[in-house]
């Protein structure tokens, strides 16, 4: 069987059917490469690329397409490297390595459909019956009756673990995130005491900083640490992006001096980049993506080179539904992944590309279809045009986001 053609797909829907991230973010785009064959069989694969640059991803396809048309889709691994090698000066971390991800991913959906499989069990095999998971809450939407009825909502949905956001989102006040050390802490531990209140001590609860999505709101690391100190009696399941990516030594630090699990790296790419948060011991549970960090195999090596440490990884996937998927096979494939994120509420354009997703009972259980488990019919493609500026990016002057 033999590549004849790579295509771009874009695509713009509802960012989900959850009211309390859409009060921030109402739509999202999304970029899948689209692999055909001469045997009949397609092949679907998504890069979380396309949720913040889609109009970047098509001409990149276009460049890796020679390297893959004409070629067998069961050579995974050589094919990326061809990519990979081919891109040496502006792929090795960044932009080029993360949609490469997407069509690496197209490339073991082929190779599973081929084959008879899930892509988990072509990774090294299904390492767990299921997988607690988490809702994925975006902001903390306030004043607190606001958190509570989002918290209820989630908990509602079957969730047995929530992440919110540090700060506040006020509906008619925006956005509010203190940067003194003292009101941070104080603000995340009023927080935290009024949600573990509302929850219960059995419901896992994460906090999440988004530390360098924003400019004028990045913590120090003297910030981060009074906060850490602040939170540590709610029993959190882990802190992500307590500081901008930047710093992993002020990571490292906060390892050593917390008890409070961090956590981090769903904006790093390939093993490369990986490898310095790694051996610096950043992170005490690392966040892969499986549709940015370059490939499933990178997935897989990230796992691998966070167990060798005796770290754990936590899937990160807040793309659309093959990045849903995707991040399922992985962190299925991996003995070390201790939880799965997903998005609540999933909407059209993750639940009508996914159709292998089980969520029961607060876990999700494994992909059981061949390949990745995911489709992208003409229905589909009509159903979400593609918008074009509806990427996410940091408003910055000259250049803003409206929605």
């Amino acid at each position: 069987m033999k590549i004849t053609d790579v295509r771009t797909i874009l695509l713009t829907g509802p960012y989900s059917n959850d009211p309390y991230i859409c009060a921030s973010r109402p739509r999202r785009s999304a970029a899948f490469i689209e692999i055909h064959t001469d045997g009949g069989l397609t092949g679907w694969g998504e890069t979380y690329a396309g949720y913040f640059f889609p109009e970047s991803v098509p001409g990149v396809v276009e460049f890796f397409k020679p390297i893959l048309v004409g070629q067998s889709p069961d050579d995974v691994e050589v094919l990326w490297q061809r990519m990979y090698r081919c891109g040496n000066y502006w792929c090795r971390v960044g932009l080029g390595v993360a949609i490469m991800n997407g069509i690496e991913a197209a490339l073991w959906d082929l190779r599973g459909k081929m084959h008879g499989v899930p892509v988990h069990q072509l990774l090294g095999g299904c390492k767990h019956a299921r997988l607690p998971c988490y809702a994925s809450g975006g902001p903390s939407n306030y004043p607190k009756d606001q958190l509570a009825a989002k918290l209820d909502f989630y908990l509602g949905l079957g969730f047995r673990g929530v992440k919110i956001a540090t700060g506040s989102l006020t509906k008619g006040r925006g956005w509010h995130m203190p940067l003194d050390p003292k009101e941070a802490a104080d603000f995340e531990a009023d927080k935290l005491t009024f949600a573990r209140a509302h929850v219960g001590k059995d419901v896992r609860l994460m906090l999440d900083g988004h530390m360098g999505n924003n400019p004028d709101t990045t913590w120090s690391l003297g910030t981060a640490r009074a906060v850490m100190k602040a939170v540590e009696p709610f029993n959190l399941f882990f802190f992500e992006e307590p500081l901008h990516y930047t710093d992993p030594w002020g990571y490292a630090e906060l390892c050593r001096e917390t008890t409070v699990p961090i956590a981090g790296g769903e904006v790093l790419t390939a093993a490369y980049e990986w490898r310095v948060f790694a051996e610096a011991n950043a992170f005490d549970i690392g966040q892969p993506d499986a549709a940015y960090t370059g490939g499933l195999g990178e997935f897989m090596r990230v796992a691998a080179m966070m167990e060798k440490r005796g770290r754990k990884v936590a899937t990160h996937a807040a793309g659309a539904g093959g990045a849903l998927m995707q991040n399922l096979h992985c962190g299925f494939a991996c003995a070390n992944t201790v939880i799965c994120e997903i998005l609540p509420a999933l909407g059209g354009i993750h639940l009508d590309i996914a159709r292998d997703f089980h969520f029961e009972n607060g876990d999700v259980l494994p992909p059981q279809l061949p390949g990745l488990g995911i489709t992208l019919t003409d229905d589909i493609k009509n159903r979400y045009p593609f918008v074009p500026g509806s990427g996410e990016f940091n408003s910055v002057p000259g250049k803003v986001l409206v929605d």
